[in-house]
């Protein structure tokens, strides 16, 4: 029997739709298995950087294996309105979970910790701004915390704060902690550092401890290069010796605003008791939490008969033993304003007219 040519017509459109529901359930197929956990139950810490894009966030997730699709993991947050609303945090998810529940528990903020970086020479004041940053904790509860006579007691620290005992590492912090708790945690770790690298010369000037972590706080604050901590450790020495003022710039500021290269006039002649351009000495504690480099630059010094130092447009630094070759040198490398910004961490409102500056390193 000859088949009419509408009756081709007819079959042709009754094979389309079903082609397209074929199509249509193959695809929600493909979708349903991209939306299934991949399986097992092995744990996985996964990173939420603030500014981080989803896809880099979903790109992680298939790298290590959480989910099957970072492409999919992207279109699911998208169609429920959640691609800008994760939250900033490490977040522990395992294989057995599926995409939408990894997605719930990043929009929820169910971060296992945080992971925070005590960077070399930071103050408490600027980690209380970057804690505060990351929404872990407040700046004025931290900063109560470091001053907290009772916890200083505790873990045996002198002076008005922890200032110089936070040491610079990387930190897991945990939603439920407290700050004192993360405190302790970064005090621990200090102490373990310095006795098992300085653990002799520790137990021979324990009393001397606060002394030194306070010079490294200095050095850790003037070095850019690191080859030059124990030479500017030995100019801070040498003029410790002669009863000259250290002059060092950034105590200048300490409690009032994070060093950032340049000091006014204003800033070295301001009445403070950390200002080296105005006492005698050390500061009364750190400006800062040094390193182990700049506390062994502290412990073993370079021998040099320099009393002075400036710094040159690379960041490092000239140093001198007369206030003549200071002054020649400060002329060189900071004359004007480009070259003054160009030499960055030394450029200062430095006067060579000005008596009460003479002195400067």
């Amino acid at each position: 029997m000859m088949k009419t040519p509408g009756s081709l017509l007819r079959r042709k459109y009754l094979l389309v739709p079903a082609l397209a529901a074929v199509v249509l359930i193959l695809a929600l197929g493909g979708i349903s298995r991209l939306m299934r956990p991949v399986g097992g139950d092995t744990e996985y810490l996964v990173d939420c950087v603030k500014g981080a894009p989803l896809q880099r966030v979903a790109a992680d997730l298939e790298k290590r294996g959480v989910i099957r699709s970072a492409r999919a993991f992207v279109w699911l947050a998208r169609l429920r309105g959640e691609d800008d609303r994760i939250k900033v945090g490490t977040y522990q998810v395992r294989g057995d979970m599926t995409p939408l529940q990894i997605l719930r528990k990043m929009v929820a903020g169910e971060v296992y910790a945080h992971r925070f970086a005590v960077p070399e020479g930071y103050s408490i004041y600027q980690l209380a701004e970057l804690l505060e940053a990351r929404e872990i904790f407040g700046r004025r509860e931290f900063l109560a915390a470091c001053a907290d006579r009772q916890l200083l007691r505790d873990l045996d620290v002198p002076g008005p704060s922890v200032e110089g005992y936070l040491f610079p590492a990387t930190y897991m912090i945990t939603p439920a902690m407290k700050p004192a708790e993360v405190i302790r945690m970064m005090v621990a770790q200090f102490d373990r550092v310095y006795a098992g690298r300085f653990g002799a010369a520790g137990r021979g000037q324990a009393a001397a401890r606060h002394r030194l972590v306070t010079l490294a706080s200095l050095v850790e604050k003037e070095a850019v290069a690191a080859s030059e901590r124990p030479i500017i450790a030995s100019v801070f020495y040498n003029r410790l010796k002669r009863g000259m003022r250290l002059q060092s710039d950034p105590t200048s500021v300490y409690g009032v605003r994070a060093f950032a290269g340049n000091v006014s006039s204003r800033d070295v002649r301001r009445k403070n008791p950390y200002n080296t351009y105005q006492i005698d000495g050390l500061p009364p504690g750190p400006i800062g939490n040094p390193g182990v480099e700049a506390l062994q630059a502290v412990m073993a010094p370079a021998r040099t008969p320099y009393l002075y130092f400036v710094a040159r447009k690379d960041g490092t630094h000239f140093f001198s033993t007369t206030l003549d070759q200071h002054n020649s040198a400060v002329t060189t490398y900071l004359k004007g304003a480009a070259g003054k910004r160009a030499a960055g961490k030394r450029a200062t409102g430095y006067r060579n007219d000005d008596p009460s500056l003479t002195g400067r390193r």
